[in-house]
């Protein structure tokens, strides 16, 4: 059997740059609300059932993350975020307000697959920060698998530091 790894990247939200909030015209990222809440399971759903590499654990990642989104609609310490192109959700990420998290985006940035490699991964990443800034947190942690394009593309253009661990988060859903 092979081993997953998993890696925590960390943000000091000091020596984070400053964040590109803008978007493009008829796009807007904004606070979820209970009616968005089957098209916003349907597009983290989609992101990570055609990535393969969460092929070998995917029944377990999607129950995980079915029990984070449900409980950030419900929750004054977590929150989703939706990328909006018109009405449409595109995109979605799942903050942790608590400070003592040990995975603050959970998950991170999921766009669909038709709208990737046009920075709205960058966009909502960088809203995510400052909705956790916001929230009065000073640092971050994300939770990914070693080989994600977030753990290769994403979370390092933000500085993140990466360091591997030995646990398997699904089992602390």
């Amino acid at each position: 059997m092979k081993l997953v790894e998993w890696v925590r990247f960390s943000w000091d939200f000091a020596n984070l740059p400053a964040l590109d909030l803008e978007l493009p015209q008829h796009y807007r990222i904004e606070l979820a609300t209970t009616e968005d809440e089957t098209p916003l399971r349907q597009v983290i759903s989609r992101c990570f059932r055609l990535d393969p590499v969460w092929s070998p654990s995917l029944h377990e990642t999607l129950q995980m993350i079915e029990s984070w989104v449900g409980r950030a609609l419900q929750s004054d310490r977590r929150n989703c975020l939706v990328l909006r192109h018109g009405a449409r959700i595109i995109g979605a990420s799942v903050l942790s307000l608590d400070p003592e998290s040990d995975n603050h985006l959970s998950p991170g940035p999921c766009i669909s697959m038709e709208y990737r490699n046009r920075g709205f991964g960058s966009r909502l990443l960088e809203h995510s920060f400052n909705a956790l800034r916001e929230a009065g947190l000073t640092r971050a942690f994300a939770l990914t698998r070693g080989n994600t394009s977030v753990a290769r593309f994403l979370y390092p253009k933000f500085y993140g530091v990466s360091a591997p661990i030995d646990r398997m988060p699904l089992l602390a859903a």
